[in-house]
C-alpha cells in the first residue's frame, strides 16, 4: 500500500491557547445574533469594528469546546478542565500508534502514552449547520474592505491567520481519524484562508495535502489543480508532487504526461522513493530498457538498504530477462533484508512455475522424431517444477496475508498434485493443501 505522505505542518489543537470563561451555547448563538444584526444595519455596517466583533463572535462560537483545554499534558488540563467530567476513556489505535481517547459531552481529547495531547476531535460545536471558520473570515475580509486606511490590517491579518491554522489542525484531526474527505476540504479551505488579504501568506505545503487527500479520495481533478498550483509556486515536496502528479495522470490515462513527470522528478530528486518506485512500475509495462530499471533500483537501495520490496522488483526484473541466477539472488536478498517478507519466496516460487510453462510447451512443440529431447525437456520440467516448492511453501509459512497464502498453497496443490505418486509424503502434501483450499473458501 502506498504510504500518504503529507507535508508537516501545525499539528497543535487549536484549543490549546489561553483560558476562557466558558460561555454557553446559546449565549454564544446570541452573541452572534446580535453582532449580525449590527453588522446588517446601514450605519453600524460601515464600521471596521462591527466586522471584527461579528468575526470574533464567530470565532467564539467556534472555539467554546476546546475553550477550556489549555496546556498539552492531562496534569494541565486537570487544573483548565475540572468542571467538565470524562465520560469514558479507551485506548485506540490511530495510524499505528496506540493513544489513549478520553470522551467528554462535546469532544474527544486523545492522549499518547506520556499523557500529552495529540489532537481534539469535537463531537458537539455550537453550530451544526454552518462552518462558523467560513463566517468569521467573511467577516474580516468585509472589515478589510471598509478599512481602506489600514489601521486594523494587524489585527484583520492576525484573526485571519488564525482562521487558517484551525482549519489545518482540523484537517490535521479528520486525516488521523481516517476521514479523507473532510481532510481534504479542510486543508482546501485552510489554503484558501492563508491567501487572503491582508494575511496573504499562502501556504503551499497545505495545499499540496489537500492535493494528497482529494487524491486519496479519488477526486482526480481536485487533485490534479492543488498539485499543479503547488508545483508552479515552487513546492515540490522533496520531489513527491512529481509521484502524485503521476499518480493523477495514469488515473486518466496519461501514460506520456506520468513519464514526464517521474522523469523530470527523478532528475531533480533521485533519492525519492516514490518517484522511482512509479518510474520502475512505468517501465515495467511499457518495456522500457531493463538495465535502466536496475541501475535506478540501485539508487533506491543504497537510501533504503532494509526494503526487502526493492529486492523483490530486483528480482521480477531478472526473471523476466530469464537470468534465473540474478533473480534467485534478488529474491534471496529479501529474506537476508526481512526474513518474514514473503514476496521474495513467493516470486522465486512464481518465476521457477513460470519457467515449467515454458519448458512445457517447447517440449509440446517438439516433432514426434524429437523423442530424445522431449525426455529431456520432460526431466528439465520436473526437476523445475520441484524448485517451486521450498520457495512456495516458505511463502505459506511465514505470510500473514490471507492472499499470498491462498495463492501459494493453489500452486502447491497443482505441484502436489503431480507428483502425489512419487512418494507418500508428496500425496499427503496435496491433500493437506487441497484441504486449506476448501476451508478457505
Amino acid at each position: 500500500m502506498k504510504k500518504v505522505i503529507l507535508a508537516i505542518a501545525l499539528l497543535a489543537s487549536a484549543g490549546l491557547g489561553a483560558f476562557a470563561q466558558e460561555k454557553s451555547a446559546a449565549d454564544l448563538q446570541k452573541a452572534v445574533q446580535k453582532a449580525e444584526a449590527a453588522a446588517a444595519d446601514a450605519k453600524k455596517g460601515t464600521k471596521v469594528a462591527t466586522w471584527l466583533k461579528l468575526g470574533q463572535s464567530w470565532l467564539d462560537a467556534y472555539n467554546r469546546p476546546t475553550a477550556n483545554v489549555v496546556g498539552g499534558s492531562k496534569q494541565e488540563l486537570a487544573l483548565t478542565m475540572s468542571g467538565e467530567k470524562a465520560l469514558s476513556s479507551e485506548v485506540v489505535e490511530i495510524l499505528g500508534n496506540q493513544l489513549e481517547k478520553v470522551t467528554y459531552a462535546d469532544k474527544n481529547i486523545y492522549f499518547d502514552a506520556a499523557g500529552r495531547v495529540q489532537f481534539i476531535e469535537v463531537t458537539r460545536p455550537v453550530y451544526t449547520d454552518v462552518d462558523p471558520l467560513a463566517k468569521a473570515l467573511e467577516a474580516y475580509k468585509k472589515a478589510a474592505e471598509i478599512d481602506v486606511k489600514g489601521s486594523k490590517t494587524k489585527d484583520i491579518s492576525a484573526a485571519i491567520k488564525s482562521i487558517y491554522e484551525k482549519y489545518n489542525s482540523d484537517a490535521f484531526t479528520a486525516y488521523q481519524l481516517g476521514d479523507k474527505a473532510k481532510a481534504a476540504s479542510l486543508f482546501e479551505a485552510s489554503a484558501s484562508a492563508a491567501a487572503t488579504a491582508p494575511y496573504s501568506t499562502p501556504d503551499w505545503g497545505t495545499v499540496y495535502n489537500a492535493g494528497v487527500m482529494f487524491l486519496e479520495n479519488k477526486d482526480i481533478e481536485k487533485a490534479k489543480g492543488c498539485f499543479e498550483t503547488a508545483l508552479a509556486n515552487g513546492y515540490e515536496q522533496d520531489g513527491s508532487v512529481y509521484a502524485n502528479l503521476s499518480d493523477v495522470s495514469f488515473a486518466v490515462k496519461d501514460t506520456l504526461a506520468a513519464r514526464k513527470y517521474l522523469e523530470d522528478g527523478f532528475a531533480k530528486y533521485p533519492e525519492n522513493v516514490q518517484v522511482m518506485t512509479n518510474l520502475i512500475n512505468l517501465y515495467i509495462a511499457t518495456k522500457e530498457d531493463p538495465k535502466k530499471l536496475i541501475e535506478l533500483l540501485d539508487l533506491a537501495k543504497k537510501q533504503m538498504p532494509d526494503n526487502p520490496s526493492l529486492y523483490y522488483v530486483e528480482g521480477d526484473i531478472w526473471a523476466k530477462l530469464k537470468d534465473y541466477d540474478n533473480a534467485v539472488k534478488a529474491y534471496d536478498k529479501c529474506a537476508e533484508v526481512n526474513p518474514k517478507y514473503e514476496m521474495g519466496f513467493y516470486g522465486q516460487g512464481v518465476m521457477w512455475f513460470n519457467r515449467a510453462l515454458e519448458i512445457q510447451e517447447e517440449a509440446n512443440a517438439l516433432p514426434y522424431s524429437e523423442y530424445k529431447k522431449y525426455d529431456a525437456l520432460q526431466e528439465e520440467l520436473s526437476a523445475t517444477l520441484k524448485k517451486c516448492l521450498k520457495p512456495f511453501e516458505t511463502a505459506f509459512n511465514v505470510s500473514a496475508n490471507d492472499a499470498v497464502k491462498q495463492s501459494a498453497a493453489d500452486y502447491l496443490k497443482r505441484i502436489y498434485f503431480i507428483f502425489r505418486n512419487e512418494s507418500p509424503e508428496y500425496k499427503a502434501n496435496y491433500e493437506k493443501y487441497e484441504a486449506y483450499l476448501q476451508g478457505a473458501k
